[in-house]
């Protein structure tokens, strides 16, 4: 069986597993708002799916991406999916004999699409407290030259949950522009985060930021996300794009929706997701874990494992048994995915109080495991 179908049987099963606590994917389970509900039901009952959308989105919903940023510059382009988003960039941008810098841990998929068009990925190791889990601009400086055509940033950080300060961000932008190369700037978090700035407030030109609505509005099966850039570099994306005849109708409608109540509907997600941290940081110090970044500034945790004694993809499977999705840290990280499990936080409260009522549990039936199946 190729690694595609053994992974498609592998989602397939959770999706077949009644009642599952999904916290390993950072998606938002956290029941929908009235107002996105009854947008994506108006819709289809008007069936807007029997037409195609705009190739760069509705209107209506590109402008409300850019006012939302919080941005005087840039337009938005409406993908399937932030990580569409990525892709096409990538595609746009990395070439044979050109390198893709980013850290370690980072989201692994820009990595592999710029892999695909043959570009060199360097990453930069981060996990370590001697620098707050963070790039710093000077091991970011050291490590691009002439070669480098991307530069890419996860903020907060996807597993970590670390912020960049604007000074951070802004050092970022002059040494992308100090080589020639392209800063991209993944704020599919930023909602989850205090006092987060987007690049494209501090520095507009030669950057782009990519977004999400699987996380904050909960979209995730509906596939919608977008980038924002100034025109040209809109331009220059967009005719790389495969997804020539737009992203969901119905998603759209879904995330105009979300855009109108997101004051309302992030105050209640985000008390959520503080109250399953609390729970969840305390139950894992109870189980002997450690919890090297407690303040995350995404809607996760990273959970250190090495003190069990256990691997991290043996905890994940004994979860996974007893009905509850978590990640092993190898998904993010080969260098350091030895030493963590990353728990998804905004989720309903039963789902956080399931996990911690078991996680002792899974400790100690992760003992017993000889033989873990694949995990992805």
């Amino acid at each position: 069986m190729t690694n595609a179908r053994t992974r498609n049987r592998y989602f397939d099963e959770l999706f077949s597993t009644p009642d599952l606590a999904w916290m390993g994917q950072n998606t938002n389970h956290v029941p929908a708002h009235p107002a996105v509900v009854e947008a994506m039901t108006r819709s289809v009952e008007a069936g807007e799916f029997n037409a195609y959308a705009p190739p760069m989105g509705f209107e209506a919903l590109r402008s409300a991406i850019v006012a939302d940023l919080g941005t005087s510059s840039g337009e938005a382009l409406v993908t399937e999916g932030g990580v569409n988003a990525l892709a096409m960039i990538c595609k746009a941008r990395a070439k044979p004999g050109t390198t893709l810098v980013t850290t370690d841990p980072t989201w692994k998929w820009p990595c592999l699409f710029a892999e695909q068009a043959g570009a060199e990925v360097v990453q930069i190791p981060i996990y370590t407290p001697e620098t707050d889990f963070k790039l710093t601009p000077e091991a970011l400086r050291a490590s691009v030259d002439e070669r480098c055509a991307i530069i890419y940033i996860v903020d907060p950080n996807n597993p970590l949950g670390v912020r960049y300060e604007r000074s951070e961000i802004e050092a970022f932008a002059e040494i992308a522009r100090s080589v020639g190369a392209l800063l991209i700037h993944d704020c599919t978090y930023r909602d989850f985060a205090d006092g987060h700035t987007p690049v494209l407030r501090v520095a507009p030109e030669g950057t782009v930021v990519s977004l999400s609505f699987s996380k904050w509005l909960g979209l995730a099966g509906m596939r919608i996300g977008a980038l924002v850039a100034e025109p040209r570099l809109v331009d220059e994306f967009s005719a790389a794009s495969t997804s020539v005849l737009g992203a969901s109708v119905v998603a759209q409608r879904a995330a105009m929706a979300g855009l109108s109540v997101k004051s309302e509907w992030m105050r209640e997600v985000r008390g959520v997701d503080r109250a399953n941290k609390a729970m969840i940081i305390e139950a894992a110090e109870r189980a002997g874990l450690c919890v090297p970044i407690p303040v995350s500034h995404g809607n996760f945790l990273v959970l250190e494992t090495v003190t069990t004694g256990v691997a991290p993809e043996a905890i994940v499977e004994a979860a996974r048994r007893e009905g509850v999705m978590i990640r092993q840290g190898r998904y993010h990280t080969t260098a350091f995915g030895d030493r963590f499990i990353k728990v998804s936080t905004s989720v309903p409260g039963d789902w956080a109080e399931r996990f911690c009522e078991g996680l002792p549990r899974y400790i100690e039936t992760a003992r017993t495991l000889n033989d873990v199946p694949a995990l992805f």
